[in-house]
């Protein structure tokens, strides 16, 4: 009988857990299009309340909840800033720009945290809060800033409240908004002990992922104010994103929210073993100096053909760059299952480590 894979590729991969399953069957339902739907409502009432927030928009993606969100706070021809590996301009296939005609401009970011004096210098604001499209220039307006919490190419790096307040205070007074791309902003809250509702009244809107770390079978929600909440539905309307009787799946997130989120620590603590088992054999490969949450990132040689030998062995990765691999703890990976994981890896990246030095040998 063949062993079943350890699956790190991503947090996404979880199966709904027997309770859940239970709950999303007995979920009371109604047309949510109508804003019928109970279970739906509940669901938006809970997050928004969590985030400290008036209103929530259930919607089927992440991407799409981003979409959604910065639309809100940026018109046609005006600009988004994120760092340049955020998941809004890296992951989303422009969906931005195809879709709602913004623009992102992208900086260098110090593990993901965008550091509030390069941000300040690109502020494309008139300080007296006149449009800078009439100027002689026509520069393109800067209407939001991108915050990703955890930096997933940082290697889940979760973002502090000092760093926060520090944009807040260089884009507030020009009238620029903040988003918070929080698809793990549960790990976040959980690795810093900060509360969701601190984070989340720090930004005007914020798109939160109930199927990573949380482990629902599918869902994002789009948190904001009750009057910008309309305008969301609007547009999920136009992008195809307006269910029925979604109450079947808001009831599996409305589950993992009340139940599966003190447990992301314990993906925290299996992240950091694997990350020290792997350092003991490849010093300096990890590509974050602390694992804080539920991300692994390691360097190798050739991501892709270490990803292949590894599936061959029995565990699943990602590779996220030529020389990068990622490795993401979660609800289906327990003791056993990492320990199996750290068995294989262990003398893959020993072998890749003494490849590198004979390769670098014959370069001399």
């Amino acid at each position: 009988m063949s062993v079943i894979p350890v699956d790190l590729r991503s947090d996404t991969v979880t199966r709904p857990t027997s309770a859940m399953r239970e709950a999303m069957a007995a979920a009371e339902v109604g047309d949510d299009q109508y804003g019928e739907d109970p279970t739906v409502r509940a669901l938006e009432g809970e997050v928004a309340e969590r985030l400290g927030h008036e209103a929530a928009v259930f919607v089927p993606s992440g991407t799409m909840g981003n979409n959604i969100a910065l639309r809100l706070l940026a018109d046609p021809g005006t600009e988004v800033l994120a760092d340049n590996d955020s998941h809004v301009v890296t992951y989303e296939v422009g969906s931005l720009a195809a879709i709602g005609g913004i623009q992102t401009r992208t900086l260098m970011s110090d593990g993901g945290i965008l550091g509030h004096e390069a941000v300040a210098a690109q502020l494309r604001v008139d300080p007296h809060g006149r449009s800078v499209k009439g100027s002689n220039y026509a520069m393109v307006e800067t209407r939001a800033v991108a915050v990703e919490n955890t930096h997933v190419r940082s290697g889940g790096r979760a973002w502090r409240l000092a760093e926060i307040d520090a944009l807040v205070e260089v884009t507030q007074p020009v009238g620029v908004e903040l988003h918070c791309d929080g698809a793990r902003i549960w790990n976040a809250s959980v690795a810093t002990g900060i509360g969701l509702e601190e984070y989340g009244r720090r930004f005007a809107t914020l798109s939160v992922c109930m199927s990573k770390g949380l482990g629902a079978p599918v869902g994002s929600l789009v948190v904001t104010s009750a009057e910008r909440a309309g305008r969301a539905r609007t547009l999920r309307r136009q992008l195809g994103g307006a269910m029925r009787q979604s109450g079947v799946v808001a009831a599996g997130a409305l589950h993992a929210l009340r139940h599966h989120l003190d447990r992301l620590a314990d993906d925290h603590f299996r992240a950091k073993s694997l990350a020290l088992a792997l350092e003991e054999v490849a010093p300096g490969r990890l590509v974050a100096d602390r694992v804080e949450t539920n991300l692994v990132l390691f360097e190798v040689c050739d991501a892709n053909a270490f990803v292949t030998d590894a599936a061959k062995r029995g565990v699943l990765l990602g590779a996220i760059s030529p020389t990068v691999v990622r490795a993401v703890t979660h609800l289906d990976v327990d003791d056993e299952q990492l320990a199996r994981a750290i068995e294989i890896l262990r003398p893959m990246l020993d072998a890749d480590v003494s490849r590198s030095l004979v390769d670098a040998g014959s370069s001399v």
